[in-house]
C-alpha cells in the first residue's frame, strides 16, 4: 500500500485544499501529515514549535511521513518543510509526488498574516522568499511532476494533476 498522490510544496501552495479536492474526485481518502503530528502530540504545530522546538517537530514529522507512506493509499499532503530531511527524501523515492509550485507573492497572499505558521512570523513575504529559495531544489528533486498553482483556482490545479496521473 502506498499513496496514489503525494503533494509537496511551500506554505500557501494549496496542498491541503487541492489534496482534499483530488481525494474527492478520485474517491480516495485524504491525509495530511501536519494533522497527524498534531493528533500524536495533542497540540497545534505552532505550539509544538514553541514548546519543543523545530528539531523535535521535524523528527515527529519524518516519522509521520514514513507511517503515512506505509499505510495510506489515497492523497497525502506533506508539511512544507518535510522535504528538508534526507530520510523523507529517501521515503519519497518511487512514489508519485506532485510539487505544487507557487511564487512568494502568491503564497504570501494566500497565507496572509497567519500566525499558526511558526516559520513565517514577522515578514511573511520575506520569510516565504527565503523558504522557497532553500526548498525549491528539494521539491524539484523529489517531484515526479511539477504543477504551477499561480493564478489558478484549486479546481483547475486538481484537474491538471488528474490529467497527468499515470493509469
Amino acid at each position: 500500500m502506498s499513496p496514489r498522490i503525494i503533494l509537496v510544496g511551500a506554505p500557501g501552495s494549496g496542498k491541503t485544499t487541492i489534496g482534499e479536492l483530488l481525494a474527492s474526485q478520485l474517491a480516495v481518502p485524504f491525509r495530511d501529515t501536519d494533522a497527524d503530528v498534531e493528533a500524536i502530540t495533542g497540540m497545534p504545530i505552532a505550539q509544538l514549535f514553541v514548546e519543543k522546538g523545530e528539531q523535535y517537530f521535524r523528527e515527529l514529522e519524518s516519522e509521520a511521513v514514513r507511517a503515512a507512506i506505509d499505510s495510506h493509499d489515497g492523497v497525502l499532503s506533506l508539511g512544507g518543510g518535510a522535504v528538508i530531511r534526507a530520510e523523507t527524501q529517501a521515503a519519497l523515492g518511487g512514489q508519485y509526488v506532485v510539487y505544487l509550485e507557487v511564487d512568494s507573492a502568491e503564497a504570501a497572499r494566500r497565507v496572509g498574516l497567519n500566525t499558526a505558521r511558526p516559520l513565517l512570523l514577522g515578514n511573511v513575504r520575506g520569510q516565504l522568499s527565503q523558504l522557497l529559495a532553500q526548498r525549491r531544489p528539494l521539491y524539484e528533486q523529489v517531484a515526479t511532476v511539477t504543477v504551477s498553482t499561480v493564478g489558478l483556482a484549486p479546481d483547475e490545479v486538481a484537474a491538471l494533476i488528474v490529467k497527468e496521473l499515470p493509469e
